[in-house]
């Protein structure tokens, strides 16, 4: 508005807010005003001389009474919560939890900002292949990425960038989060700092150091990935904030006020995050909160979904999980929101935590039970060739009634071992994270008997929707670091200069193989009958002789799943015993068994998993 601005804040427990102006120089305040308007919980007003750049901040006045949840401390300078721009990143100093102390000098400003202009919304294509990667950690030893680009978000769409992608077959990535955060407490007397930024503080603005360009460096890059047919997914945490638990930095939503944005018992904090306090996502004010970020980020920069992390705080309610909560109905009813892709991260760690399978019908979810039995079969358990048979074919004990495709398939990701990790390392080695090693699952399933390929091949020839890794394709190590979060450094940055080739091209092979075989593996459950198209029952399961899988055996290694579309037929084998074995089953007439090469063969290596089509 010319001549200043109009502010509204929400605090149901505050009796005054104030608003303050800072020079964007030597960051000194200009002045500071009570917000003069008070209707409802809002308290509102218009505040003169508030420019295009304009650093500002806020204050709160009311009780402090940690018993009942009031934290308020009027000397602590305050995020406006809906602020879309920060005048730096965020740094964790002790002042910012110590009472009556002040933190203006310390805490970066936001920014006062014209809106950039709403985007059309793209209709965003199913994913195919996710790839998720860590901003930073992803160009920082890119030696093909000029150096003043390399961990920003420009980085992902420059030439190098995009040739891996496609390269890979890769049609979405997803991005781990890129909202404002801070580096935990604990972490500042170690000399680390956060490296994945689970830890936010903004909902609306995207780290400085990742993007110098704020939020059309982000829009720019979008636009780029969108012209190459690649979705943008931006993994975002709404379950908790970065001021963590009583002993945090007081740096926003806890001043303003923390017993209404916050889930809270007799005063204290609910952990159901294990990050110190959980948003009460099902209040009206905070559902409005995340709703107006999300829409913020697709019609700002035009981002086709979201990852939740620890989604079921998103479930929560006074009464418990329900996929009815308030917050997943507001995301089904906006016409925005309803059209993007939705993918859970379906646990968190309070009481009835783990969700799998639990969330709205539309959305997709992170299946580890895939992750787990498919590392289990490789490691060579007994009874687990039963439960690699139910997730290669889209885990319907789990999504029956909805489609494969809400199946996130994976093998790792950003939390756990890598793929090349859990085949050589039996226990975690995070003692660089200065928590003498207690960080991190201590039980994570390994298979150091298996091979990076096997496990990928599987990943991508299964039905359901594959999601990889940034740097497994390659043989990326952490050096047996399951919880790499505090490392900043060359464990999570990408090593460019001495990636497995051999192995990356395997992979984009496969990649391949799955689009070859694409109408073999429709987004819809197998049900071993014959279809009307074909006079073949849709798969079957045989056995190392070519006969029908008896299920009862502890000791199944190898397996072939024999599919039908219309009057065609592909055999897909794993082999999990370390034998050459032979494919024994009978091709029609005089048709032959041929890899996706055309070569035939008869032949199944040690190890692997083997695709081939009658012909």
């Amino acid at each position: 508005m010319k001549g200043g601005a109009n502010i509204a804040v929400y605090s149901k427990n505050a009796t005054r807010v104030y608003i303050c102006l800072f020079d964007t120089l030597t960051g000194s305040e200009i002045f500071k005003q009570p917000l003069p308007e008070h209707l409802g919980d809002v308290h509102f007003g218009f505040v003169s001389g508030v420019t295009e750049g304009q650093h500002y901040g806020l204050y709160a006045e009311g009780p402090w009474q940690p018993d009942l949840g009031h934290h308020f401390d009027p000397s602590k300078l305050l995020l406006d919560p809906y602020a879309t721009a920060l005048s730096g990143s965020f740094h964790y100093q002790a002042e910012l939890s110590r009472h009556g102390v002040a933190s203006a000098v310390i805490l970066p400003k936001a920014v006062a900002t014209k809106p950039l202009s709403t985007l059309p919304l793209r209709k965003a294509p199913e994913p195919k292949l996710i790839y998720e990667l860590n901003v930073r950690g992803f160009s920082m030893r890119n030696p093909a990425i000029a150096k003043d680009k390399r961990g920003t978000i420009t980085a992902l769409a420059e030439p190098a960038s995009l040739a891996h992608f496609k390269r890979l077959g890769v049609d979405t990535v997803e991005l781990m989060p890129i909202a404002a955060w801070i580096d935990e407490r604990h972490l500042v007397n170690l000399g680390l700092r956060n490296a994945w930024g689970y830890n936010p503080i903004s909902f609306f603005a995207v780290e400085p150091s990742l993007a110098p360009g704020g939020l059309q460096e982000l829009r720019d890059t979008v636009t780029k990935l969108h012209a190459e047919n690649i979705n943008v997914i931006l993994d975002v945490v709404f379950n908790h904030t970065g001021e963590g638990d009583v002993l945090g930095p007081m740096l926003s939503l806890q001043g303003l006020d923390n017993a209404s944005y916050y889930r809270l018992f007799h005063g204290a904090y609910v952990n159901d995050t294990g990050c110190g306090n959980t948003l009460a996502l099902d209040r009206p004010h905070t559902v409005q909160l995340v709703i107006s970020a999300m829409r913020h980020w697709v019609l700002t920069c035009g981002i086709d979904g979201f990852r939740f992390d620890l989604a079921t705080v998103m479930g929560r309610t006074e009464s418990g999980f329900s996929k009815s909560a308030p917050l997943f109905e507001a995301i089904e009813k906006d016409p925005v929101l309803s059209s993007r892709i939705l993918i859970a991260e379906p646990w968190d760690v309070g009481p009835g935590g783990y969700q799998l399978g639990n969330f709205p019908a539309v959305w997709y979810e992170w299946n580890d039970r895939f992750r787990d039995d498919v590392r289990r079969f490789w490691r060579g358990d007994a009874w687990s060739a039963n439960a690699l048979a139910t997730r290669m074919t889209g885990s319907s004990d789990v999504f029956a009634g909805r489609k494969p495709s809400r199946s996130i398939n994976f093998i790792s990701a950003h939390d756990g071992f890598t793929l090349h990790d859990l085949l050589h390392f039996t226990q975690k080695i995070n003692l660089a994270n200065g928590e003498n090693n207690r960080d991190g699952k201590s039980d994570e399933v390994t298979c150091n008997n298996s091979n990076a390929l096997a496990l990928l091949s599987t990943l991508l020839l299964s039905r359901g929707t594959p999601m990889i890794a940034a740097g497994d394709e390659f043989g990326r190590s952490q050096g047996g670091n399951n919880n790499a979060y505090a490392q900043d450094n060359e464990t999570t940055w990408l090593d460019w200069n001495n990636r497995d080739m051999a192995l990356e091209t395997a992979f984009s092979n496969i990649a391949k193989a799955r689009n070859q075989i694409a109408s073999f593996l429709k987004d819809q459950f197998l049900t071993g009958q014959i279809d009307a198209a074909s006079t073949f029952p849709d798969a079957v399961w045989l056995d190392a002789e070519g006969n029908a899988l008896d299920w009862s055996r502890s000791d199944i290694r190898l397996l072939t799943l024999v599919l039908s579309s219309e009057q065609n037929r592909i055999c897909i084998c794993v082999n999990g015993s370390h034998d050459t074995q032979m494919l024994k089953v009978t091709p029609r007439g005089n048709r032959l068994w041929r890899n996706l090469n055309g070569e035939a063969a008869g032949t199944i290596a040690a190890q692997c998993v083997a695709v081939f089509s009658e012909s």
